[in-house]
């Protein structure tokens, strides 16, 4: 008996051992999640040819997400300066990669970690730089001297909130790294590149719950933004409770309409700038993303910002 339990222990401790030695699964990047939204439900799906960022957002049978290049999704970004002159891509992590991933296969990003529950999911990636040392954009030099950053973005994405089925809650979080100092962040907390035919564009007014039109820009102002189909049956909009930046008050929710592209284009940007240097450390942010047609997508937001304002009165 003595001799079976020595004989026992080896086996248990050989395949611990055995098991320590095993490598690791690479995180996954191609997730689903899914929840039903009205007659319709929301699917968003990641892919391993973006890092695990958001390649694919389908609602009542319409893409709400043109992901061509590796810029084109739903997605983060940042960039950084330090001498007072801002190139936004001089210096600009990016979750799902760089330019020079183009339409291709792979990502110079890379996914760290993933897991995801039926709809939920959440993702930690170290961020390539937009530009490889040595391109320019708009005129601007690449500061960076590496492809790949040691910036990190870790999201939560979960669809569908008590009362708001329509409603999808983004949290990002950007972690800084020690050995770095700028004068000036700008954190594209979140941004959506579109099909063309959203080509309606409307502010959210949250003192009259109402949506005006406005121009295709570029342009930025401090109001929510939504984009939708001309007849009102598909729309996204975008707003953040955080929103706007200390200094940046006239700015904050951006948008685009690139015609050669056949895209357009949605943001909530945040800034801070300071002299001696923004601090290292983690910078979080939360975001709603809502789905829906045009008339549920204004209603969600007049609901978002009414629960916002109760939760801020003394």
């Amino acid at each position: 008996m003595r001799a079976n339990r020595i004989v026992l222990v080896l086996l248990n401790l050989w395949a611990s051992l055995a098991l320590a030695d095993e490598p690791s699964l690479p995180p996954r990047a191609d997730l689903t999640i899914r929840r039903a939204a009205g007659d319709s439900e929301i699917v968003i799906t990641t892919t391993p040819r973006l890092a695990g960022a958001v390649h694919s957002l389908t609602w009542n049978g319409q893409e709400f997400i043109n992901s061509t290049d590796h810029g084109r999704q739903l997605q983060s970004a940042s960039s950084f300066s330090s001498d007072g002159k801002h190139g936004a891509e001089a210096f600009n992590p990016t979750e799902a990669g760089s330019r020079d991933d183009g339409a291709g296969p792979n990502s110079t990003s890379r996914l760290l970690h993933s897991v995801a529950t039926e709809a939920a999911l959440q993702t930690t990636t170290q961020m390539a730089f937009w530009l490889t040392p040595g391109q320019k954009s708009e005129g601007h030099p690449a500061i960076n001297t590496t492809k790949l950053s040691n910036h990190l973005l870790a999201k939560r994405v979960q669809i569908g909130l008590p009362d708001f089925p329509h409603v999808i809650r983004y949290d990002v979080t950007f972690t800084l790294p020690l050995n770095e100092r700028h004068s000036f962040a700008q954190f594209e907390a979140l941004t959506g590149y579109m099909p063309e035919v959203f080509r309606s564009f409307w502010t959210f007014r949250p003192q009259t719950g109402e949506l005006q039109p406005i121009d295709f820009g570029p342009g930025e102002q401090s109001f929510p933004i939504v984009l939708s189909t001309e007849s009102g049956s598909h729309a996204m909009g975008i707003y953040s409770p955080q929103q706007p930046s200390a200094g940046f008050e006239n700015a904050g929710y951006g948008r685009w309409r690139f015609e050669r592209e056949r895209v357009v284009k949605w943001n909530t940007v945040f800034r801070q700038r300071q002299a001696d240097g923004i601090e290292p450390g983690e910078y979080s942010f939360r975001n709603f993303v809502v789905v829906g047609d045009r008339e549920t997508v204004r209603k969600s937001l007049v609901e978002l910002h009414r629960q916002f304002q109760r939760s801020r009165q003394p």
